[in-house]
């Protein structure tokens, strides 16, 4: 016993040590994506990719760990060892598996009473399946005039095709928002023993982005009329024709968001996709803009404000970024003065969230007064 208590003990310290290290990983990985943010660096994704997978090592040896304790403590025990917790979300379905005792006692042979009962949960999936919808219309027809009735048949979004409404949204999430090429859904599609050609998938997508075509160019409208405009750009890997080898595409989001400044309005996204990041694509898709645009200070929206109807709004979050990273390389009271004196509007701001313009440009102009001399004396 004495022996088996110490494993137990040793094991323990191997899962606080991972544990740290864990922790410590997930740090780095953090810091290297907030440096990677709007930077174009293919030496840090390697680096980001290697400690994701040293993480996922470390994470997965936490986990042979965690088991080998479990046993040790059951066998040490006699009783069947428990994990932590962890909270499942409370909108998810719940089905109940009862498992019932017996009624009668086995010592005494008399009924026995209901005591209570222990709850556990575990979270389950339950995998997408690919099934045939046979839609049968039947005929009838007047025995007395000979009229012939039958339903007409439900409209699908791409006519005398064997894709269900279902197939489709499930290409287009698994290609545009889980990054899965059509040539692997065609192979995921094929291990269920489901035919489905690559060029047919395509032709698809194609199809339902044309019949989408009137609600994405009326979100791009309502997007862009409003007075300020939040826009960004980020780097995506785009499959090249061919070779399977990726290319760098550029992603443009503009937000339209008054939320947090007391508007009503609802909010919206629009995105657009170009193959690099010249100044003209954004140009393009601003030319109806007139307003406030809030952007990181790329250049090619610089062209944009000449005719005087688009005025540029830095970005606290990006300028803060840089002093952030020289500081951490070569620390320096300035610096610091700098950070805190951000911080300290970022609090202002978080206060007057959602109240009236005239509101918070009051509280802005006197508190953050306060903070530039507070930040002096410093």
């Amino acid at each position: 016993m004495t022996k088996m208590r110490q494993e137990i003990a040793e094991r323990d310290r191997e899962i606080v040590e991972r544990d740290q290290e864990l922790d410590r990983l997930k740090a780095q990985i953090d810091k290297l994506r907030r440096m990677h943010f709007g930077r174009k660096s293919e030496q840090l994704d390697r680096h980001i990719d290697r400690l994701e997978t040293q993480l996922e090592d470390l994470a997965a040896g936490s986990g042979v760990a965690d088991v080998r304790r479990a046993r040790a403590r059951a066998s040490s025990s006699g009783a069947s060892a428990t994990s932590s917790k962890e909270a499942l979300a409370p909108h998810l379905p719940r089905e109940e598996r009862v498992l019932k005792p017996n009624s009668i006692c086995p010592k005494c042979d008399i009924g026995m009473d209901l005591l209570g009962e222990d709850v556990s949960e575990q979270l389950a999936r339950v995998t997408a399946m690919f099934k045939v919808i046979r839609t049968i219309r039947r005929k009838r027809v007047c025995a007395n005039c000979g009229h012939i009735e039958q339903r007409p048949m439900p409209g699908l979004p791409i006519e005398r095709s064997i894709a269900h409404p279902s197939l489709l949204a499930e290409i287009l999430v698994a290609k545009y928002a889980n990054h899965t090429p059509l040539y692997r859904q065609s192979e995921i599609a094929a291990r269920d023993g489901v035919r489905l050609d690559r060029a047919t998938m395509a032709r698809w997508v194609g199809q339902c982005e044309e019949l989408c075509r009137l609600l994405t160019e009326a979100l791009r409208r309502y997007t862009m009329a409003t007075a300020k405009l939040h826009a960004d750009d980020t780097p995506i890997p785009v499959l090249a024709p061919g070779n399977k080898k990726t290319k760098t595409g550029r992603l443009w989001v503009y937000v339209r968001d008054d939320r947090r400044s007391g508007s009503s309005e609802p909010a919206a996204v629009w995105f657009a996709y170009s193959p690099d990041r010249k100044g003209i694509h954004p140009q393009t898709h601003l030319a109806e803009f007139r307003g406030v645009l809030q952007g990181d200070g790329y250049a090619g929206f610089n062209e944009i404000t000449e005719s005087g109807k688009v005025r540029l709004a830095s970005c606290w979050d990006h300028a803060r970024r840089y002093v952030f990273n020289v500081h951490e390389t070569a620390p320096s009271d300035t610096k610091k003065r700098w950070l805190d004196m951000i911080g300290d509007l970022y609090e202002i701001e978080a206060a007057i969230r959602g109240k009236p313009p005239d509101e918070r440009q009051r509280v802005r102009q006197e508190k953050s007064n306060r903070c530039s001399m507070a930040s002096r004396r410093r």
